[in-house]
């Protein structure tokens, strides 16, 4: 060894040589079990020279010291090894390299021969985890501390961070920081203990906590107590949630939230959450018993006679194989505003002007031209407007959708296609039309309409539709197609298609209860087992012409044309119609064989759709594309012109031999920006009666601006209960005002408001029905922009930061159907490795707020 190191002192060359000293026992790196190290393992050393004491048993390191043991490394200015005592000490730009690749720094060290215990000056410790597809890397630091057993470390009056120090200033205090009288960072029970600790912000102290401990970020789940949530609202009271999370296992968790209401007691929460080999579920519970239930409204407008009041949530999902899975997905309540009323969120409710829970179960299979998909739905509605005995129970709905290649005698495609629907519901639903400008349908509470507004009380056909039809519907469908595709040699394009298609009904209507018996007059219902056969036959021809230009780009210009061949439909009107009254007809449904969106409704009758495009593609990414038609009647029965039980197909563009003329315009100047324009000519005097139109911009790298712009008007369709045009405008854009800062907003504007009385009545209609008597209806214009929804804000994001502020201007959803709007501000902050807090405020006052009462 002597012979090494006067080698080393007497070249001229600061070489780097490595020497075997003593084995040493195995040790763990910190955050994770070090890789098993064997008996036998040796001290590695590498350094400019080795100065070997034989008085003082010690051999000294110098100059790029570097110590290997096992996965630890162990780099200084100097280190001297004590073969004595077994202690390492290290001075200078000391930096110790953990197995999990944890960092400890300091200006001196005196640690073990393995590295896992001893003393550290001016200590510095960063570990990084890969935590949601990022990087986070935490800090601790101290004048001293000291490492227990490679498994505990502990910081005297130390500090601790997930933020990166200022480049420019590293000196400045963090964003934020935890500094307490003693740290302790457990390395196997991944636990950090603070002890006498404040929180600062910017270096200033804004939170005092004697004690509390948390997960270190290696640590994913970990049984303990989470951020709380504070809530303050004028029908709970304020109060705060302490949610408890409790880690049974890595597959299986149970979190408990009990939360504290000054004004109904207390609310309780159990969420379960299990994950196995081939899937997961969930059981969320929430109950409370209501110390003040008269905060809310009395039936039917709230829950203001109930005390207890909760709701059951689940859901699941399990893959059977590879192309099968099954899975739920369920809310059940004890009444529909409870939700809402104590700010349960689930992602099954669907929110707009209107509030539903949608459960379902379903059974999916995928398979290379193959699709099966089984379901059964159960429609809760959540505001007062919705009375439950209107909503279907539908169960099941299957889809089968297969294609396979037909047989080389006919060649081309062959697709079969299968649903069978069935449905339950307990009360017909009806919408009066409107006979003047004035009203325009009869909303009602649980079955109770409103005094004001027009009645559908004897259904007839031009005055009533029948949204749905209580008792029970049943439908199975079949449809088979071929196509076929042929070019010739002059470019044109010719796809002959074939299909024939077959459904059955088995109607069973309940004549019987409140609105049911209007069922007589509904128009010759086919009762019992009845069938519809529609065999189609038609040719689509497509010619594109192609020009390159260059540097001008590829210009084309296609006509299409199709050809229909069928029967008319039957039995139109005597069937009822569930899936099939949403009816759009634009550039997106010109050249659809069955422009129907469901099955209880088939189009019928020959037919011819016309159009061409035309687009261009420059080498520079410019793109652009028009489209224009128009659909023909050319004999039998048109199906959009003879109404069903709700009317569709009327005011659709298509109830008339000529339709109306589609067209859309789009223009991407490259690949950031779009402008999109869709509308639908009138075809007598070319009126515009549906036009739509927008833009979405990403301007980054130059601007850091995302924004989107859409404008859509809709005429006046009375047949369907819309007496008044509807036009509106949204908005929406995010700007990065720095890498860090942002603002953001969106807008929803109705600028039809002040032409629908549904909207202008005030709270004293709904007043009506808890006190009938001097109740009256108080009209209000609230001009032509009306701010249907909003929201505005903005905040800083950095790697250990969020903070966001928002104004939340959305509408509610009331029993008069007044469009009341909920203001509130949302305060949301996360300290990544500690936790995230919500703070939510309503501003202003919603008298008519769904199922609340008014305060006093």
């Amino acid at each position: 060894m002597r012979k090494v190191a006067d080698i080393l002192r007497n070249t001229w060359l600061a070489a780097a040589l490595t020497v075997a000293v003593l084995p040493v026992s195995i040790g763990h790196a910190q955050g994770i079990p070090a890789p098993k190290v064997k008996a036998d393992a040796k001290l590695l050393v590498e350094a400019d020279e080795l100065i070997y004491d034989n008085d003082h048993n010690t051999v000294t390191a110098k100059g790029n010291a570097e110590l290997h043991y096992g996965p630890r490394t162990l780099q200084a200015d100097r280190v001297r090894y004590d073969r004595g005592t077994g202690r390492v000490f290290a001075e200078g730009n000391v930096r110790l390299t953990e197995a999990d690749g944890g960092v400890v720094t300091g200006e001196k060290m005196e640690l073990t021969d393995d590295f896992k215990t001893g003393f550290v000056d001016s200590l510095r410790v960063q570990q990084s985890v890969e935590r949601k597809n990022e990087t986070v890397r935490v800090r601790f630091s101290a004048p001293r501390g000291e490492r227990v057993d490679g498994e505990q470390t502990s910081f005297d009056y130390g500090s601790y961070t997930a933020c990166e120090p200022c480049k420019d200033a590293p000196e400045k205090p963090p964003l934020w920081q935890i500094r307490a009288q003693k740290i302790i960072h457990n390395n196997e029970t991944h636990t950090i203990y603070f002890e006498e600790s404040t929180l600062e912000l910017a270096g200033i102290p804004v939170l005092y906590l004697p004690y509390f401990e948390a997960p270190d970020p290696t640590e994913k789940r970990k049984t303990g107590f989470l951020t709380p949530r504070f809530i303050s609202t004028t029908a709970l009271g304020k109060g705060v949630s302490l949610p408890y999370f409790i880690n049974f296992a890595p597959n299986y968790d149970l979190t408990l939230t009990p939360t504290i209401l000054s004004r109904q007691g207390v609310l309780g929460q159990a969420e379960f959450r299990h994950r196995l080999d081939n899937g997961f579920y969930s059981l969320r519970l929430s109950g409370i018993s209501q110390t003040t239930p008269s905060a809310f409204l009395p039936s039917p407008l709230g829950a203001g006679e109930r005390d207890f009041r909760g709701s059951v949530e689940s859901q699941g999902r399990f893959y059977i194989n590879e192309r099968w899975r099954t899975g739920w997905d369920v809310v059940g309540v004890t009444d529909k505003w409870f939700l809402d009323n104590y700010r349960i969120r689930n992602q099954s409710i669907t929110t707009d002007f209107f509030r539903e829970a949608v459960s379902t179960a379903y059974l999916t299979g995928q398979g290379d031209r193959s699709w099966f998909d089984a379901r059964a739905y159960y429609f809760k509605g959540l505001s007062s407007f919705d009375w439950q005995k209107q909503q279907p129970i539908v169960a099941p709905v299957i889809d089968y959708d297969k294609r396979v290649n037909a047989p080389p005698e006919i060649g081309g495609e062959l697709r079969f296609q299968a649903n069978i629907t069935s449905l339950n519901r307990e009360v017909t639903q009806y919408q009066g039309l409107p006979r003047t400008t004035t009203y325009l349908f009869s909303p009602s509470v649980n079955g109770v309409s409103f005094p004001l507004y027009q009645t559908c009380a004897v259904f007839a056909r031009g005055a009533c539709l029948i949204q749905g039809l209580a008792g029970q519907d049943t439908r199975a469908s079949a449809q088979l197609t071929w196509r076929r595709s042929f070019i010739d040699d002059y470019g044109q394009k010719f796809t002959p298609f074939a299909s024939l298609r077959a459904d059955t009904f088995f109607v069973n209507p309940n004549l019987s209860g409140y609105q049911n018996d209007l069922a007589p007059s509904v128009a010759r219902i086919d009762d019992g087992v009845s069938g519809r056969v529609m065999p189609t036959v038609g040719l689509d021809y497509r010619y594109p012409f192609v020009a390159n230009f260059g540097g001008l780009g590829v210009h084309t210009i296609e006509p299409i044309g199709q050809l229909l061949l069928r029967p008319s439909e039957t039995k139109i009107g005597r069937l009822p119609n569930e899936d099939a009254q949403s009816l759009v007809f634009d550039d997106t449904s010109l050249f659809e064989w069955d422009k129907f969106s469901g099955y209880d409704r088939v189009e019928g009758g020959v037919r011819t759709n016309l159009g061409g495009q035309y687009s261009v593609v420059t080498p520079s990414g410019w793109y652009a594309n028009v489209l224009f038609g128009e659909s023909i009647q050319l004999a039998g029965v048109n199906s959009f012109r003879r109404g069903d039980l709700a009317n569709t197909g009327l005011e659709s563009g298509l109830d008339k031999t000529l339709s109306d003329y589609v067209g859309r315009f789009q223009v991407s100047p490259n690949q950031n920006i779009t402008f999109i324009t869709r509308a639908r000519f009138n075809q007598a005097d070319f009126h515009v009666a549906r036009f739509e139109t927008g833009v979405t911009a990403r301007f980054a790298p130059f601007v850091p601006l995302t924004t989107s712009l859409f404008y859509s008007y809709y005429e006046a369709q009375p047949l369907l209960g819309y007496s008044h045009y509807r036009e509106g405008l949204t908005a929406s854009a995010t700007y990065n005002i720095t890498p860090n800062w942002f603002v953001s907003g969106s807008l929803l504007l109705d600028l039809t408001h002040y032409l629908d009385v549904r909207n202008t009545y005030s709270d004293a209609l709904a007043n009506y029905f808890v006190n009938p008597i001097g109740a009256a209806p108080i009209y209000e214009n609230p001009g032509r922009f009306y701010a249907a929804g909003a929201s505005f804000g903005g905040g800083y994001q950095d790697e250990c930061t969020t903070v966001t502020l928002n104004y939340i201007n959305s509408p509610i959803a009331t029993a008069t159907g007044v469009r009341e709007r909920n203001q509130t501000v949302l305060l949301r902050v996360e300290l990544k490795t500690l936790g995230e807090a919500d703070l939510r405020q309503n501003v202003g006052v919603a008298t008519t707020a769904d199922g609340i009462a008014s305060p006093h």
